[in-house]
């Protein structure tokens, strides 16, 4: 059972109270920010938490043992201090959490109510909903390789050894036309077969990144559909550079890029049927390789 100081049972009991929320936030860069629900900024240690406006914590569900703790926050984005392209680099991935309750008219009043990372982000087109993970979470994380038979690697990283930069794996075009918020045709691409960059990368020369859906040709022009709405406004004249993508089969890695060498993953391990099969009458036995 949490045991509150005196001055908050005080506080809480009296039948007014002066309570708001207050979120720490420290970036993978180590700069850290505060928010608070309060309508004023509250001087919170040496930091001043700036007021959101429609911000609201969620339930937050705490137990004891290993049980990851969760949280979520939702409301309508209104901090300059969270800019679209520090989104898109990645510095608020992971970003550590602190959640304390705290009496605006005296901040030296707190009681500390959480503490973790963001987890999933959730944006919609007018608000959003940050999902908040406990300490625990960290112990949850996979360690080592996991057996498949599709590759594990990320397309032109040190493992994957591939270079996507060279012209037979990319392109660079401009938004020729904008079908829907998360689709467009563009020319310069001709050169390229239909779901060549399916599953790829798209880097806009604006800023942030996108990852494609589906690549269709129509004409003269390509069709790409991108798996969510991108940070930017899809506009004519927008310039960009794609990336193809990789479906991680060996097949793909075979055939596409010649970079088997280098695949991260077991195309031929048994399925469930070698593994139930049973010897057949008229099949050589001999031990030999099941592949060739």
């Amino acid at each position: 059972m949490r045991t509150l100081p005196s001055a908050i049972t005080n506080a809480l009991t009296s039948g007014v109270t002066t309570f708001a929320h207050v979120w720490v936030l420290t970036r993978r860069d180590s700069q850290a920010f505060a928010f608070t629900d309060h309508d004023r900024p509250i001087l919170f240690d040496a930091l001043a938490c700036e007021p959101l406006d429609g911000l609201r914590g969620g339930a937050i569900d705490k137990s004891l043992g290993l049980n990851v703790d969760t949280a979520s926050v939702t409301g309508v984005l209104s901090s300059s201090a969270i800019t679209e392209d520090d989104l898109a680099r990645g510095l608020w991935d992971g970003a550590r959490v602190e959640l304390y309750r705290v009496d605006w008219s005296d901040p030296a009043q707190r009681v500390h109510l959480f503490a973790g990372r963001i987890g999933e982000v959730r944006r919609g087109s007018q608000a959003f909903e940050a999902e908040l993970r406990g300490v625990q979470a960290a112990l949850n994380t996979p360690v080592g390789r996991v057996f498949s038979r599709f590759c594990d690697a990320d397309l032109g990283d040190v493992r994957c050894g591939k270079d996507i930069e060279n012209a037979s794996f990319r392109a660079s075009s401009a938004v020729a036309a904008v079908l829907s918020s998360s689709s467009f045709s563009a020319g310069g691409m001709s050169a390229y077969a239909a779901d060549f960059f399916a599953r790829g990368r798209l880097a806009w020369s604006a800023g942030g990144e996108s990852e494609e859906l589906a690549h269709h040709i129509e004409g003269a022009d390509a069709i790409v559909e991108l798996l969510d709405v991108p940070a930017i406004t899809l506009s004519v004249g927008a310039a960009f550079t794609i990336y193809a993508g990789c479906d991680k089969r060996f097949s793909t890695c075979k055939a596409k890029f010649a970079n088997t060498d280098n695949f991260r993953g077991f195309p031929h391990m048994p399925g469930n049927d070698a593994i139930q099969a049973r010897p057949a009458v008229g099949k050589v036995l001999d031990g030999s390789s099941r592949i060739l």
